[in-house]
């Protein structure tokens, strides 16, 4: 999974970055000190693995990880090649999900490039964008399908369809706030439009705001009332205290965060904030070499689920032996858990579960 991370200049975008990815990219005080995408790997958290590295004495750890893209910052006129333009439009095709961070927080020494904080103004900035992008690309697809519709009328549903999106576009909404049925939704992923990916909106707060509670914050509540207008995430995260917190080892992170009235850190809940955005969930295997965690669209069967090792497994598809992660725990083995007939002989039409940890069978 790759997210890209965007938003204007001086939002506090390359400074999250580094904190979650420990990657070191630049971060200055002035537009475009992000010109080449900085790319980080991190580690999806799951204690479950450690709690089965236990059971099975593995002897290593491999958990799913998320790819991470500090994508450069973003001006006016940038659909029509302004500024690094050309390049951020680029970089943000090639992503799976948008985190746009959108600055809430107060500081006079850290300009904002349009000289005032608004949270408002600063998604319509990017998001029109992206809108703009959309539209080309929507016109083309358009004029495709009015072709295609004079030598077949069943066409007309299709071109009647993305009319209706090119007006969303028009008042400068996002194609993501298009209500679709099933079928249509299928058919407005088969067209590249930016706006048509998920989004997180990372709010960039004060540590203070955090302290003082986050509801008095109206920059924060103008953000949670775009979001859901238009069908995407929030998540208020401070990223100076993610920077403060990136260099610390685990007790001191929790004694932290414990005093600043937080449970998880920023690159916990905003990689739990994806999953569900993404509808992703996590299978488990596990082993005397090996334990790892395995990234899997919810709703996938059995089969291509063991693809995600290997097509092999897929195309030799046999069964799979699956228990759930907590009647494994409860049993403290395999065996205990098989003894108890808790372990399950799963086939084709098997719909995998987040948590089911599986001993693939396939004979190639």
């Amino acid at each position: 999974m790759k997210l890209g991370i965007v938003g204007l200049p001086n939002v506090g975008k390359s400074t999250l970055f580094n904190a979650i990815t420990n990657a070191g990219a630049q971060s200055a005080n002035y537009p475009f000190c992000t010109i080449e995408p900085n790319v980080g790997v991190v580690a999806v958290p799951d204690h479950r693995l450690t709690d089965l590295q236990k059971i099975y004495g593995s002897q290593r750890i491999i958990p799913a990880s998320i790819e991470f893209v500090d994508i450069a910052g973003l001006v006016k006129g940038a659909s029509k090649g302004e500024g690094l333009g050309n390049k951020f439009l680029a970089n943000i095709r090639e992503v799976d999900a948008i985190i746009h961070v959108v600055r809430c927080f107060e500081n006079d020494d850290i300009i904002h490039v349009d000289g005032a904080i608004g949270p408002a103004r600063d998604i319509e900035t990017i998001n029109l964008e992206l809108i703009l992008s959309d539209m080309e690309i929507l016109d083309r697809r358009i004029d495709k399908t009015q072709k295609l519709m004079k030598a077949d009328k069943k066409f007309q549903a299709e071109y009647d369809f993305f009319q209706r999106v090119k007006a969303a576009l028009d008042e400068g909404k996002s194609a993501r706030t298009v209500e679709c049925t099933p079928e249509e939704a299928e058919l407005l992923s088969t067209v590249s439009l930016l706006t048509n990916k998920p989004v997180i909106y990372a709010a960039n707060m004060s540590d203070s705001d955090f302290a003082d509670g986050l509801d008095a914050n109206e920059r924060y509540q103008e953000v949670l009332k775009i979001a859901k207008e238009e069908h995407s995430g929030v998540l208020p995260i401070c990223a100076e205290i993610e920077a403060e917190i990136s260099g610390m080892d685990e007790e001191e992170k929790e004694l932290f965060l414990a005093d600043m009235g937080l449970h998880e850190s920023g690159l916990d809940r905003l990689i739990k904030e994806c999953y569900s955005l993404l509808g992703l969930i996590s299978y488990l295997t596990a082993g005397p070499q090996e334990v790892r965690a395995w990234t899997i669209t919810k709703g996938t069967k059995a089969p291509q689920a063991a693809g995600k090792i290997h097509s092999d497994f897929e195309r030799g598809f046999i069964r799979g032996e699956v228990v759930s992660y907590d009647d494994l725990m409860a049993c403290g083995s395999m065996v205990a858990a098989k003894e108890k007939g808790l372990v399950r002989s799963e086939g084709k039409e098997y719909i995998m579960k987040d948590g089911d940890v599986v001993l693939w069978r396939y004979n190639v």
